[in-house]
This record gives C-alpha cells, structure tokens and sequence, in this order.
C-alpha cells in the first residue's frame, strides 16, 4: 500500500493574507461542468483560455486587488472566510511559530505534480481552506463589511448561494492584518496545493509564487461542518480485520445492523462485509483519533499484499461497496478541536482523514499569479 508519509514544512507567523485581484467565472459558469475546461490540459494555455473567457463575458477579472469576504451557502449551511494571497516564503523553526498546521501527511509526487500544473497556468484555481478561532475584533471587522451590499451576489449552477465584498480600504487592510499576524490555523483542506504552494515559493523565490491563495474561515462565526471519510478494504477479510482490532487491543463485539449504525459514535468504528456487523472499541487512545489507530494498529497487521484502502464520503456509500472481498469501515467524525489538539502536539492523522464540507464551487475566485 502507497500511504502518504512526507509532512510540508510549516508557514511562520505573522500569518499574512494579502490583497490579490481575482479573476470570477461568470454566475452562470461557476459549478458548471463544462467550465472545468477553462483549466484543462494543455494547461500552458489555460491564462490565454481565461483572457478569451472574460472577453466574451464567460469570466470577469477585478479591477484592483484586494482581500475579498466570500460567503457562500450550500444546503443550508452558510459559511464565510477571508480570501486572500497567504504568503508561504517563511519557514516556521519552532512549534510557537508555526501560523499553518496540516493534519494530513501528503504523496511528494502528487503535489509536485499540482506545482507542475499551476506554473504553466499561471494560476491558483481555488483557495485551500484554513480554519481558526478568530479574534472577537476581526469578526466585528467581517460583521461590518457583510452590512454592506455585497459586489456581487449571484446562485451557482449547484445551487450555493455566493457573496463577496473587496475590501480595498487601506487602513480596513492594516487593522485586518493586524488582526490576523497571530493566528495558528488549521489546515482544512488543500494539503497536496498547500505543498505545491510551498515548492513553487522554493523554485521561484522572491516572485509572485511567494504566495498562495486561501480562504480563512472562522469556526467560531461560521464553522466547516466536519464528517468522517469512511473505508472499504479491498484485498482483506472481515476476519482477519476483526483478529487485527482483536490483537490491537480492542473490544469487538457482534451486533446486527441497526446495532452498530446505532453504536457508531468518538469512541466507536463499525465492521462489517454487507452481512456480519461488529462495532469496535478501540482501548486506551488517550489522543490518538480512531482513524490513525485503525491505520497504525490494525490496518498495518493485515499483511495480504493485495490491501488496498478506497475512500468512501458517505455511509450508504461505503455500504454500496462493502462485499466479502471488500469490507467496510465506518468511522466516527472527530471534532476541530481534537483534530488541532492532536496536530498541535506532534501528531498526524492518515491521508483522507477528514472531510470538511461545504467547499465553495470551483471558479468562485481564482488568482492569476502573474498579477500579483
């Protein structure tokens, strides 16, 4: 199994959100399949493909840069975050300095493949999402600029709802980089661009690739809804998964379906092949998530050459493809302040641990390096 074991070095504080100015799809292209080819191979002509875009009115690029509000609302669940270029170019040394804290590992060749990518498109496409507790003054800050009529305001092809308002004012940019020079945030999601990011700034230091975008939402305003990214075990058996949690130090105990599905909470994960349940409570993990426990002490007993693990979003999902020749994982959903507690301490959890939901639609606002 190729599991990600390499760690991307750490962004320093002062975390620094800078003004960029954005290039939009038009309302009418943001979630649009078909708009996906505006950053299709070959990927040196997507900046060309973009300028043809917005001059037949299917993009639009700002007129000035800026740190941009965006809020965004996809079923119900309405989220809002700063948007702006974060400088990457300082490494943090020690752990007080550390602005940026990834909880996954990630594969080097994939994101050297992303930073392959977004240097012949001369773009970020979307933002890598990044939570913290931010600080009572910085959302007054945020509170007032949403008072004001958003520029613009539209629903995308999939349905959310999006607003954004630029802020531009100098001194409304000093107080907000003021306001977030000290913040330790938590990578959400985009760890593989987080790293492009940071190999693009080493080949191409003191330019534009110096940074990169991202959007910083505020959990105490309006948090990500964290889920739980299930499994299927292709290549084991529900036994011999069952002899590994055993040998982990585990009670595991055989329940029918709704039993289990009922159990499945913090301390809980289900097993099952579409046909024999059995909940799992791993002993003694102190700050140890149950998915790293699953992968370090169980995962890696299972010694079949042909293990592979397959990431599922949803339960109904996972259930759909649980078989004999491939059984089920259902893990619980961790919470923000364990998955920062545990980071925060030295720790890490498997690739495609988490799911942060909702993100916003591809096309929203993407950063044309080349214009800063």
């Amino acid at each position: 199994m190729d599991f990600a074991t390499d760690v991307p070095p750490y962004v320093a504080k002062p975390l620094e959100l800078r003004p960029f100015r954005a290039v939009m799809l038009a309302p009418a292209r943001v979630g649009d399949p078909a708009s996906a080819r505006a950053l299709a191979r070959p990927y040196r002509d997507v900046a060309d493909r973009l300028m043809q875009w917005i001059d037949q009115g299917r993009a639009v690029a700002d007129t000035a840069p800026a740190v941009y509000v965006h809020e965004y609302t996809a079923d119900g669940l309405t989220v809002r975050g700063l948007v702006g270029a974060l400088a990457v170019s300082k490494r943090a040394e020690a752990l007080a300095d550390r602005a940026v804290w990834p909880h996954e590992a990630i594969h080097p060749e994939q994101a050297g493949e992303l930073a392959d990518r977004m240097l012949q498109m001369d773009l970020n496409p979307a933002p890598i999402l990044l939570v913290h507790h931010g600080r009572a003054e910085l959302r007054d800050l945020v509170a007032g600029v949403v008072r004001t009529p958003p520029e613009w305001s539209y629903l995308d092809r999939t349905g959310q709802r999006q607003r954004i308002w630029a802020i531009r004012d100098r001194e409304q940019l000093a107080t907000l980089a003021d306001l977030v020079a000290d913040t330790r945030c938590l990578l959400a999601d985009g760890h593989h661009r987080y790293a492009a990011y940071l190999r693009l700034q080493q080949e191409h230091p003191g330019t534009a690739w110096d940074a990169g975008l991202a959007m910083l939402v505020d959990q105490h305003d309006t948090p990500l809804f964290l889920g739980a990214i299930h499994r299927t075990l292709p290549g084991a058996t529900l036994e011999s998964l069952l002899h590994a949690a055993r040998a982990a130090d585990a009670d595991v105990v055989e329940r029918d379906r709704q039993q289990a599905l009922r159990a499945l909470d913090g301390a809980h994960l289900v097993l099952t092949d579409g046909t024999s349940w059995h909940t799992v409570e791993p002993r003694g993990l102190e700050r140890q998530a149950v998915v790293a426990w699953l992968h370090e002490r169980v995962v890696d007993r299972v010694t079949t050459p042909a293990l592979r693990v397959t990431h599922h979003h949803t339960v109904d999902e996972t259930l759909a493809a649980a078989s004999p020749a491939a059984p089920a994982v259902l893990l619980p959903s961790p919470d923000v302040e364990q998955v920062q507690a545990l980071v925060e301490s030295g720790g890490l959890l498997p690739e495609k641990a988490t799911s942060f939901q909702p993100k916003p639609s591809l096309g929203v606002l993407m950063r044309p390096v080349s214009d800063g």
